[in-house]
């Protein structure tokens, strides 16, 4: 668990000076790791995959792995509407305003259905997805482009699913309490995009 941690750490780290190329349109990009670093290379992507993993955390049970693998399967509708050049009204905003209210969610703690929680997040999925789609390069391969920010944004999740259980060994009961405070820096930091200030 501290390896993969540490990966994952390393992996955003990494990815964090690229967040001003986010949304540039990526002139001849194509294939797998062009897809895997579109989600990772804006700062707005990351605040709201990473919060859906916290936001999972939160909640607990079947939520653990169903809203993740929800927000991946509605990213992926998107991406079919953003390929398909079919208009989705307000992308960016809802990107911005994904890690506002995730966030929010995961900082109030209270306890939400499934399907509920499934379904919030699978709305704003359908934004990233979207922009994802919108901006893949025609002669890009649609499969290994789509294979890699999947593989990207699950790695999101799961950074913070492992963040929020790492810091539970380390703080014991207190760990769901911590999440919480976490999924409210998220949604101060979707704040910030909307303001301009990341």
């Amino acid at each position: 668990m501290e390896i993969v941690m540490r990966a994952l750490l390393a992996l955003l780290l990494i990815a964090v000076p690229t967040a001003a190329f986010a949304h540039t349109g990526h002139g001849d990009t194509s294939g797998f790791l062009h897809g895997f670093m579109h989600p990772v290379g804006g700062i707005d992507h990351i605040l709201a995959m990473v919060a859906v993993g916290v936001f999972a955390y939160v909640l607990g049970g079947k939520a653990l792995w169903l809203v993740p693998l929800s927000f991946v399967a509605m990213m992926g509708v998107g991406f079919l509407l953003g390929v398909g050049q079919i208009e989705v009204p307000f992308v960016e905003l809802g990107i911005a305003l994904s890690s506002v209210v995730i966030g929010a969610a995961a900082a109030l703690g209270r306890p939400m259905p499934v399907v509920a929680a499934s379904a919030l997040v699978g709305v704003f999925a359908i934004f990233h997805g979207h922009a994802h789609g919108a901006e893949m390069p025609v002669d890009a391969s649609g499969l290994e482009y789509a294979a890699g920010f999947i593989v990207a944004t699950a790695l999101l999740h799961a950074a913070g699913i492992a963040a929020a259980m790492g810091v539970t060994r380390l703080v014991g009961k207190y760990g769901r309490t911590v999440a919480q405070v976490a999924g409210g820096v998220f949604a101060l930091g979707g704040l910030g995009v909307l303001a301009g200030w990341l």
